[in-house]
């Protein structure tokens, strides 16, 4: 990975299938971002089952930031699966896809010198650590939305453990799915203990002490 002060980011690891395709180098370096928006990019890459407050807690952080003055957005996971993934299904191979185009996509983000939010399940460890590998040292920033599965299946806000439990949903993470918690988050929101607000100062916070964006 790159350093945190160097001057840009390079081609992905993984090459594409074409042959005749040129990485440029663009005139405008991340110093040159930073300084335009007065903050650092970044990716918060919230992870957690289904039900777990990650969508909320997201959209409560991009709000607190943008009236910081920040330049932030949210990928939420449902919203980009009726756009840009609409192709992709659950299953595994279909999963793994779906966070390596939202990896590239929020690698983007952050190239721009944007605080992009991710919420996503995104079940398997493997994925994100690849996520991960696309960043800056510093920049990607995995926050677990630590809730147990019966808080999230008491709240069920889409109805979907109810039709998992009815048999009308196979492979569900967290049922009979696997959900790989993270070992070392950045951040570990554990959110039966926390409301939506202290949860949202408590990121919020861990970007001011990582100096990405100004303490207040």
């Amino acid at each position: 990975m790159l350093p945190l002060g160097a001057p840009g980011y390079g081609p992905p690891m993984s090459g594409p299938k074409s042959e005749n395709l040129t990485w440029h180098i663009g005139e405008v370096d991340r110093a040159t971002r930073t300084a335009a928006h007065g903050h650092g990019g970044a990716t918060l890459w919230f992870t957690g089952l289904s039900g777990s407050g990650k969508s909320t807690i997201a959209h409560r952080v991009e709000r607190a930031l943008i009236e910081r003055g920040a330049f932030a957005y949210v990928l939420d996971g449902d919203n980009v699966r009726h756009g840009l993934n609409q192709d992709l299904g659950f299953a595994a191979e279909d999963r793994v896809e779906n966070i390596r185009r939202i990896g590239e996509v929020s690698r983007l983000f952050t190239d721009a010198g944007a605080i992009v939010v991710t919420a996503f399940i995104s079940p398997y460890r493997a994925d994100r650590d690849r996520v991960r590998e696309l960043m800056p040292d510093g920049q990607f920033i995995e926050v677990f939305v630590d809730t147990p599965i019966e808080i999230c299946e008491s709240r069920d806000p889409k109805g979907l453990y109810k039709k998992v439990r009815s048999g009308d949903i196979k492979n569900f993470t967290g049922i009979d799915a696997p959900y790989e918690a993270p070992e070392t988050p950045e951040v570990h929101l554990q959110t039966d203990k926390l409301s939506i607000d202290e949860a949202a100062e408590k990121v919020v916070d861990y970007l001011a002490k990582q100096g990405i964006i100004e303490a207040t």
